[in-house]
């Protein structure tokens, strides 16, 4: 992948994330992993005025070239993953309604569904609060994914990797999707959850499933 092309795919993610309804306005951040540190969104830009050229290159010590816009204010919480995840080229990180609905309830999704393994487990929990663009923020959430692909973020949101940006919106979209029907069900008593043993079936099954190093 050349830089232009990340820079665009960004752009066009970020476009995809506010027209789907899983993020509004300035909030939210989008980062691709490139060469020795990674492509992030800018801080405060709506995605109608992103531009290729307004995407930051953040290299491995946290360098920004000069003159350069602002990386997301998250932008910590994104190195420190790639640094301690290899199979992570992608994260996206959205305040979906649902999402943040739980989030700020500090209620994980439950094995209600068979389409929640898409995390990587039986369950999508809540990494701790911290201020936002914290160090602390960023470790709380590597230590609570620690080998899923998304987890909610208390009183913030919602976060999910892959290996391929394709794939990372697809888990943040799902994953908002199962926070929707959880929230539904709750409504009416609350959710008849899926047993344990079949939910490592499916997260077995999962793993064979679909192109997951696949580019789109």
């Amino acid at each position: 992948m050349t830089e232009d092309d990340a820079r665009q795919q960004l752009v066009d993610a970020m476009r995809t994330l506010d027209a789907r309804g899983l993020n509004r306005g300035t909030s939210g951040n989008i980062s691709m992993r490139f060469g020795s540190g990674m492509f992030v969104t800018p801080s405060g830009v709506t995605p109608d005025r992103l531009t290729p050229e307004l995407m930051v290159f953040v290299d491995g010590d946290g360098s920004v070239a000069q003159g350069s816009a602002r990386p997301s204010s998250e932008w910590r919480m994104h190195m420190g993953l790639y640094q301690r995840r290899a199979d992570a080229n992608a994260i996206v990180h959205c305040h979906a309604r649902y999402s943040t609905i739980l989030a700020c309830a500090h209620r994980e999704i439950p094995p209600l569904h068979y389409m929640v393994a898409v995390s990587g487990a039986a369950n999508v929990p809540v990494a701790p609060y911290a201020t936002f663009g914290s160090e602390a923020l960023a470790d709380g959430v590597a230590e609570t994914l620690d080998g899923r692909y998304a987890c909610l973020m208390a009183n913030h949101g919602l976060i999910a990797l892959a290996p391929a940006l394709p794939l990372a919106m697809a888990i943040a979209e799902e994953i908002e999707e199962q926070a929707a029907v959880y929230c539904g069900t709750l409504s009416l008593g609350g959710p008849k959850l899926l047993e344990e043993d079949e939910m490592e079936r499916i997260i077995g099954a999962f793993r064979q499933y679909g192109q997951k190093d696949a580019e789109g």
